[in-house]
C-alpha cells in the first residue's frame, strides 16, 4: 500500500479513470489508455495511480458505504471515494475543495457496519456473493477475500531467448527486481515498480507479462517440438507464445480468433519473441473449423468465460452485468467444446480452459460433454488454480483424450 498520499494531479487522474469505468462503461484497460495516452508518467507515478484505482474498484462497495454514496452513483462521486480511501489508510488528502468538504461524521459507524458484513468488506457485490456461495460453498469466503486483493506482477521467461536465470540477470541490470516462482517453471515475480515495457529485455522479446496461474494452462497441454497444435480463442496470444517456446519453435502452431485486431497484436508479439512457427488465422464462420485439412495433436480451447477468476486484475468486471451474461457464455462454451473437439486427432489430447473458478463453467461443462460424447473422449486430468491458496489468478483446465476407437479405454 502507498506510504504517502496521492498528489492532486494523481487524484485527478484516478477520478477520471473511475468516471470512464463507472459512469461511461469503459473497461479499465481502455480507461487507462484514454487518460494516459497524452502523458509521460514516471513508472512510480503510474504504479501509484493504478494501485489506488484498482483498490477502489476491487472494494468499491466498501468505499461507497464509507463515503455514504450508492455504488450506482460512484462514477460521479470519485472525489468522495478518494477522500475515504486516504482516510481509511490514514493518509492526508491533497489540499483541494473535496478534502475540505469531506465530512467525517458517521464514518466510524459506517466502518463498523462494513466490518460486520464480510461480503462488503471483501468488496463483493451481492449477486457475486450469492453465486459464489451457491457454486463453491464453504470454499467461497476464502476465494472472495483473495479476489479482493491487489494482484502481484508476474512474467514468463521466453525460453526461445534464454533461461529464467538469464532473464533475471538482464532485468536486474535494468533496475527490475525479480524472484523465481516456486512450482511454475518459467515464471518470475516482479518486486518493484519498474517500467517493464521500457526495458531492452522486453523490446528484444525475453519475456511476456503473464500471471503465474495462467502459465499452468499451456504446460497442461503437454506439447512437444514437431507437433501440430491449435489454439482456439487465442486472443492476443499469451498462451500461444508460451506453447511456441515449449515447442522450441518447431512444428505448426495455429492461433485462431474471431477478432483480427487481437491476432495482429499476436503477430507483433510473435515476431518480437522469435516464435516463427506461429500462424494466426481469423475465424470468419463455423466453416473455418470444418475446413481444417487435418486434425491436430493438441488443440487448446481457451473459451470465453465470465472472468471471475481474474477479478483481482479486472475488478471493473464485478460492477458490470456479468450475472446476466453468464447463461449466454455457458451456452457458447458448450457449443465451442462440441464443435471444436473435431480438431483433435484420434489419440490426441484437447484442453478445455477458462479463467473462471465456477464449476458451472468448468467441471459441469466437461461432465455434460462427456455424457454426450463419452464414446469419443475420456477425461485424462483436470486442475483448478485457486486464488485463495496460491495468490495467483483463478483458472480451470481439463485434458481430454480422443479415443482411437471404441475399444480404447486406456
Amino acid at each position: 500500500m502507498l506510504k504517502k498520499p496521492l498528489t492532486l494531479r494523481q487524484c485527478e487522474l484516478v477520478a477520471a479513470v473511475l468516471a470512464d469505468v463507472l459512469r461511461d462503461g469503459a473497461t479499465l484497460d481502455r480507461a487507462y489508455a484514454r487518460q494516459f495516452s497524452e502523458l509521460r508518467l514516471a513508472p512510480s507515478e503510474q504504479a501509484a495511480i493504478a494501485l489506488v484505482t484498482g483498490d477502489l474498484l476491487r472494494r468499491l462497495n466498501l468505499y461507497a458505504l464509507l463515503a455514504g454514496v450508492e455504488v450506482e452513483h460512484a462514477g460521479i462521486a470519485a472525489w468522495s471515494l478518494l477522500c475515504v480511501w486516504h482516510h481509511f489508510y490514514n493518509l492526508p488528502m491533497p489540499e483541494c475543495a473535496a478534502a475540505r468538504q469531506f465530512d467525517k461524521s458517521g464514518y466510524e459507524a459506517r466502518k463498523q457496519q462494513a466490518r460486520s458484513a464480510p461480503m462488503v468488506w471483501d468488496g463483493c457485490p451481492a449477486w457475486l456473493d450469492a453465486l459464489g456461495e451457491e457454486q463453491l460453498g464453504e470454499q467461497w469466503p476464502a476465494e472472495r477475500r483473495a479476489l479482493g486483493m491487489t494482484p502481484l506482477r508476474y512474467l514468463r521467461a521466453n525460453t526461445l531467448k534464454g533461461s529464467v536465470e538469464q532473464l533475471m540477470q538482464r532485468l536486474a541490470s535494468e533496475g527490475v527486481e525479480t524472484r523465481p516462482v516456486a512450482g511454475v517453471a518459467h515464471a518470475v515475480q516482479v518486486l518493484n515498480d519498474a517500467a517493464l515495457f521500457r526495458t531492452a529485455a522486453f523490446q528484444e522479446g525475453w519475456f511476456e507479462q503473464q500471471d503465474a496461474g495462467s502459465q499452468h494452462i499451456a504446460a497442461f497441454l503437454n506439447v512437444a517440438p514437431g507437433m501440430r497444435v491449435i489454439v482456439a480463442c487465442a486472443g492476443a496470444g499469451g498462451k500461444t507464445l508460451q506453447l511456441a517456446a515449449a515447442m522450441n519453435g518447431k512444428g505448426r502452431l495455429l492461433a485462431m480468433d474471431v477478432e483480427e485486431w487481437k491476432l495482429e497484436n499476436l503477430r507483433q508479439r510473435a515476431r518480437r519473441a522469435g516464435a516463427h512457427n506461429v500462424e494466426a488465422r481469423v475465424i470468419t464462420s463455423s466453416k473455418t473449423v470444418k475446413r481444417l485439412k487435418e486434425p491436430a495433436d493438441r488443440p487448446l480451447l481457451d473459451v470465453p468465460c465470465s472472468g471471475l477468476g481474474v477479478l483481482k486484475r479486472n475488478p471493473d468486471a464485478k460492477w458490470r452485468d456479468t450475472e446476466s451474461r453468464l447463461p449466454v457464455l455457458m451456452a457458447l462454451q458448450a457449443d465451442i467444446l462440441n464443435r471444436y473437439c473435431q480438431m483433435v486427432k484420434p489419440g490426441g489430447k484437447l484442453v478445455y480452459a477458462t479463467c473462471s473458478i465456477l464449476p458451472c463453467e468448468n467441471q459441469d461443462q466437461v461432465a455434460r460433454f462427456l455424457e454426450q460424447r463419452g464414446d469419443e473422449f475420456r477425461l485424462e486430468a483436470e486442475q483448478v488454480i485457486s486464488p485463495a491458496p496460491t495468490g495467483f489468478d483463478g483458472f480451470y483446465m481439463a485434458r481430454l483424450v480422443r479415443r482411437r476407437d471404441e475399444a480404447d479405454e486406456a
